[in-house]
């Protein structure tokens, strides 16, 4: 890895803003689409270099060449698969030798489908993507966070990951999981000057819909027509969420926090009081409540 990293010192030079006396540079991942698209926009608007990678990399030509055009700042377009460890450590050749005051871990996959139903490998290829190459990016911006005695780390997880959503679970896992490694890290770092917490969205109006991946029903599956009811109510949740401009104001308000919380909720009154919900109602009027809401139960 070392030697990597020296290879690509002079392979990704990046002019840095000082803003009140504080160099400024931000990388995304999952930058080309989404929420992403609009975290890049925000920082940029403020001032930040950017470094933004994810799997398309024409997509994030289009979006370097907009930003850099608007904005004047510096973006550097790093294509990578964080569910591939050789990409990741080619993501760590160019980016990791520079002083990143902040990484935003947005990359993440959606997946629908009953548990009994859900092919091993893509209940893998989730766990790989939400948790495991976020923790693998932030393995590699350690070394350089911890050196300058300075970092934010923000992993975005989802309000999905305080609850076990039917036909979700998967993904509820993955990003609970998440939440549960943000805490340990938190606590580890803290001693470095380095800042870690997560922020959790609920519904938002992106083309994420279009993007996760649905389990095929099996052939006189039992979960057929309540699982393609499920994936209706879920698209229109979607349609009709909030805009995504609102997340992006929620991360820059994070990052100028001088001591973040460990956890952020972002969406609207109903999703955040579910969380509080779950703590307050014994867990089986908790359970058919969202099977309610869920048009499981009349």
């Amino acid at each position: 890895m070392q030697a990597c990293l020296q290879k690509n010192l002079l392979s990704f030079d990046t002019i840095y803003i000082h803003i009140g006396g504080l160099l400024m540079l931000a990388l995304i991942t999952g930058a080309s689409s989404g929420l992403g698209v609009e975290f890049a926009r925000l920082l940029a608007m403020n001032g930040y270099d950017l470094i933004i990678t994810a799997r398309r990399k024409d997509r994030l030509m289009a979006l370097k060449n907009a930003i850099e055009k608007k904005y004047g700042v510096k973006v550097d377009v790093v294509s990578a698969d964080l569910s591939d460890v050789s990409e990741v450590l080619n993501l760590a050749g160019k980016c990791f030798t520079k002083k990143i005051d902040v990484l935003i871990n947005n990359a993440g996959v959606g997946i629908t489908g009953a548990v009994e139903e859900l092919p091993a490998d893509q209940l893998h290829n989730v766990f790989v993507t939400n948790l495991y190459g976020a923790v693998s990016v932030v393995q590699e911006v350690l070394p350089t966070m911890r050196a300058q005695k300075s970092g934010r780390i923000i992993n975005i997880s989802s309000i999905a990951g305080y609850m076990g959503l039917p036909f979700r679970g998967a993904y509820s896992a993955s990003k609970g999981a998440l939440l549960l490694m943000t805490e340990a890290l938190r606590m580890e770092v803290k001693a470095f000057g380095i800042e870690v917490c997560s922020i959790s969205p609920g519904d938002y109006a992106t083309d994420i819909a279009s993007r996760r991946y649905h389990a095929p029903v099996n052939e006189n599956s039992p979960y057929a027509e309540v699982y393609a009811k499920q994936l209706r109510l879920m698209n229109e949740h979607v349609d009709s969420g909030g805009d995504p401009k609102e997340m992006a104001e929620k991360i820059l308000k994070v990052i100028n926090t001088k001591h973040p919380k460990v956890h952020y909720k972002q969406g609207s009154f109903l999703q955040k009081f579910s969380i509080v919900l779950k703590r307050l109602l014994p867990s089986k009027r908790y359970e058919q409540m969202l099977m309610k809401h869920y048009q499981l139960i009349n």
